[in-house]
């Protein structure tokens, strides 16, 4: 991938009259916190932290700086508008969210599906992807033109700027997305740069101040609005059970499986796709250490919180209940929720469960990210002995 489609060359010449402010990451900074509004003092600071080391990636191109600064923006303006509404709406905060299903697991396991398949159902809610771009409340029918627009900019400017990256996880500004795009602090800027001062710090974090933020943020989504069964997902959930848990105590967890020889490759493959809009050039194997990392952590993490997670709270989805078929798959998934499983649910099975007209299959291999089986395996034995009891069961 050493040359870029031509929509992504020429961002990056129109952005790099801009891309000086790189050098001057706290001054960037101010500006763009002076946009969003006033947020609390820690928060700003972690944002602030980000920023700064973010801009240190010596290989960022200009699109990769205008991406970082966009990050940010996103959040202390979603930050300080959830602090105003909650100040002017006091009650949103007694709002329940009452056994909320989270479908977590590792990336490229049918989380998506899953996700996908659990929204068909009327009872269920489902945050949009413009919803946790932008959260607020009710607004005009103007107020959510513009959202939906912004949504649909941003994934219309992914698919430009790296035409694959469709092929492998394609997105809809109006379709269920995941609770990523909502927590402020996760492993996703590694995706776009490298950031080991930042890396080190998630290391160290405690998420639970997140998740208390993350459920205001649904709870602002609720607010003035039908209540229904949240539905949510995140393969970066697995390594914050604990926190995730401390904050929706009755929540149940929808964890997907799958053989990591082939989740990482294929995760890697959709990092690959993505950080090449941000980075030049890319260093395939320093990315297959990084996320081989990444990706055993959490997992060692997701699987130390599984010990005390109550049996009734967990359910297991190995891959073949909706990868391979997902039409027997889906009914025994809404059953293990305790959710009815309905014709009409199934007439729209055909909507989450086919690939996107125009869309090609992905294909990956894990040398290419300079790593072997025995590798992976190393790095997730004691998942794959889980796995494999999964997979009996």
């Amino acid at each position: 991938m050493a040359s870029g489609p031509l929509p992504l060359t020429l961002a990056n010449l129109l952005l790099r009259p801009g891309f000086g402010s790189r050098r001057t990451p706290d001054r960037a900074f101010d500006r763009l916190a002076a946009q969003a509004g006033p947020a609390d003092a820690e928060f700003t600071a972690e944002f602030r932290f980000l920023l700064r080391h973010w801009a240190r990636d010596e290989r960022l191109t200009p699109v990769g700086w205008w991406s970082a600064q966009g990050h940010v923006r996103r959040h202390l303006a979603n930050r300080a508008r959830i602090r105003r509404l909650i100040a002017e709406h006091p009650e949103i905060v007694r709002e329940p969210v009452e056994r909320p299903v989270f479908v977590v697991g590792l990336p490229r396991t049918a989380t998506t599906l899953t996700h996908g398949v659990l929204s068909l159902s009327e009872q269920h809610r489902c945050p949009r992807l413009w919803e946790l771009l932008t959260p607020d409340l009710e607004g005009t029918p103007e107020q959510r033109k513009k959202a939906v627009t912004a949504a649909r900019t941003m994934v219309g400017a992914i698919n430009l700027f790296s035409p694959r990256y469709r092929d492998i996880h394609p997105m809809t500004a109006e379709g269920p997305d995941e609770c990523t795009f909502a927590l402020p602090h996760t492993i996703m800027p590694l995706s776009q740069a490298r950031i080991p001062e930042y890396q080190a710090r998630h290391y160290a974090r405690d998420f639970t101040a997140d998740y208390a933020y993350l459920k205001q943020i649904y709870q602002v989504l609720q607010y003035g609005r039908p209540r229904r069964r949240w539905v949510l997902k995140s393969p970066l959930h697995t390594e914050n059970l604990e926190a995730l848990l401390s904050v929706f105590p009755d929540a149940t967890i929808v964890w997907t499986h799958r053989d990591p020889a082939a989740v990482v490759p294929s995760f890697c493959s959709l990092i690959e796709h993505g950080m090449a809009i941000t980075l030049r050039p890319l260093d395939l194997h320093e990315l297959g250490a990084t996320w081989l990392e990444l990706l055993s952590r959490s997992m060692t993490r997701g699987l130390a919180a599984r010990a005390w997670i109550p049996p009734e709270a967990l359910i297991d989805v190995p891959y073949s209940w909706l990868g391979s078929d997902p039409a027997s798959g889906a009914p025994k998934l809404y059953a293990a929720v305790g959710a009815r499983w309905t014709d009409a649910d199934a007439a729209r099975l055909p909507e989450v469960a086919s690939r996107p007209k125009g869309t090609r299959p992905h294909r990956y291999d894990l040398a290419r990210y300079g790593l072997t089986r025995s590798d992976v395996d190393t790095a997730f034995a004691d998942y794959n002995a889980l796995r494999a009891e999964v997979d009996r069961a």
